[in-house]
């Protein structure tokens, strides 16, 4: 069933009082306490200006985990005294859909607004998210969706041009603080945290404002099962069940992480390669998938100029196949140092993408007559391979103005290696075989 309330009442008493979990007893009450998000909340930034404007529109809340979607949805509702309804996709339906439209017609009978929050909206399916569209565009309510996803995949385009995005951060460390500080002085203060048990919960919560209270809760109970009232980090360590850090194996959060550790090691960084790479094991990504990646990037941005990068690569991916975890993840990682500093060139790259486009559009051209195979008597009558120049019968191993794509096919020129590693060298021959064509006339 979807939930109605009523304008926000003071958090305690909306979340059940003392008893309630610390993130719904200090869930802020007005827009001056919600704590960070200084990008849409400042001064003339875009959430002010549309809690100021006396008109609430439509809109996709897009970001992390615990930074303040529902919070947002919900003083959104209060701003404008409208019926607050919440959906979430992860157990909702059409059926609820159904009846959260009849609780605003009921609503808008009565000439009140209506605001439909759906949680987690991108795992509604197509069906159910164009299920709004024609409320949405009647003004029945005003739709507020909040996703850890990107909209621009996971939210139908019909519904998003109708919403405005806006990209919600996570929680830097002196906004944890902050909000370490209204815990403190509202339900810990029988507690005495040092300042390293302080940093060791912040760093857990990575940047998750309901993760933070939910350890500041569990040191609590733990406080109190243990009958003490000072938190140090060795206590926060021994007593709290810390997880991994926040890591989406397939949203954003992983493709952008991936992406940093290419980029890191296109750009010849081996402490942010490091970096991204640990990022990503620490938070569970399949070292596996890693390693395919890690010999993408040798045949993608290093190629011929150290043809030992693309050997590292391949070893080091067979060495975490046979050892495994954590003992193959240290070849990986002196993988991505060796790539990182190899030399770069992304010739052969750029050279394979370029004649898979010409070929793609161009006609399908016959094999000059002296390159075809000639097998039969009946192929050498007609002339197969009649002609043909043996290269290494030829002065240099190079038989010299031989020409050996298709008629009509100018010499295209897609492989231009660097200047740098051993490509330097093929370009220098490269220019001395071009200078013997150039001798013989062609």
């Amino acid at each position: 069933m979807p939930s109605m309330s009523l304008p926000l009442e003071p958090a305690a008493a909306r979340a059940g009082g003392a008893d309630a979990p610390l993130a719904e007893r200090l869930r802020p009450r007005s827009l001056e306490e919600v704590i960070g998000q200084p990008q849409l909340l400042g001064e003339g930034k875009p959430l002010s200006a549309a809690f100021a404007s006396g008109r609430p529109h439509s809109m996709i809340l897009w970001g992390p985990p615990g930074t303040g979607k529902t919070t947002l949805a919900r003083l959104m509702a209060e701003a404008f005294d409208a019926q607050f309804i919440a959906i979430s996709a992860v157990l909702g339906g059409v059926k609820d859909i159904r009846e959260a439209v009849e609780q605003a017609q009921v609503a808008r009978g009565m000439g009140r607004r209506t605001i439909l929050f759906v949680d987690e909206v991108h795992r509604f399916n197509k069906s159910q998210q164009d299920a709004f569209l024609p409320h949405v565009e009647s003004g029945l309510f005003t739709f507020i969706g909040a996703t850890t996803e990107n909209p621009s995949f996971e939210v139908n385009s019909a519904l998003l041009s109708r919403a405005q995005v806006y990209v919600l951060k996570s929680l830097g460390d002196d906004d944890l603080r902050l909000l370490f500080e209204r815990a403190r002085s509202t339900a810990l203060a029988h507690l005495q945290f040092d300042a390293v048990a302080i940093d060791t919960l912040i760093g857990y919560a990575d940047g998750d404002a309901r993760r933070f209270l939910n350890l500041l809760e569990q040191a609590d109970t733990a406080a109190r099962a243990a009958k003490v009232q000072r938190i140090d980090a060795a206590f926060v360590q021994n007593a709290l069940s810390l997880n991994v850090r926040r890591f989406d194996k397939g949203g954003d959060n992983f493709y952008d992480q991936i992406s940093a550790l290419h980029k890191s090691v296109r750009g010849s960084h081996p402490d942010a390669a490091l970096y991204w790479l640990c990022r990503m094991l620490d938070g569970g990504a399949d070292a596996k998938y890693l390693s395919r990646r890690i010999v993408r990037m040798a045949w993608e941005d290093i190629g011929l100029a150290d043809p030992r990068a693309l050997q590292i690569a391949n070893d080091a991916a067979a060495t975490y196949e046979r050892l495994g975890s954590p003992e193959g993840e240290l070849a990986l990682a002196q993988a991505v140092i060796y790539l990182a500093m190899a030399a770069k060139s992304n010739a052969g790259y750029m050279a394979y993408n370029a004649a898979r486009s010409f070929v793609k559009q161009d006609k399908s051209r016959e094999v000059p007559v002296h390159l075809r195979n000639a097998p039969t008597k009946l192929m050498k009558d007609l002339g197969h391979g009649r002609a043909y120049r043996y290269a290494h019968d030829e002065p240099q191993g190079y038989a010299a103005g031989e020409t050996y794509l298709p008629e009509g096919v100018a010499e295209p020129g897609w492989y231009r290696p660097v200047s740098r590693g051993l490509e330097a060298k093929i370009a220098e021959k490269i220019a001395y075989l071009r200078g013997l064509d150039e001798a013989k006339g062609r």
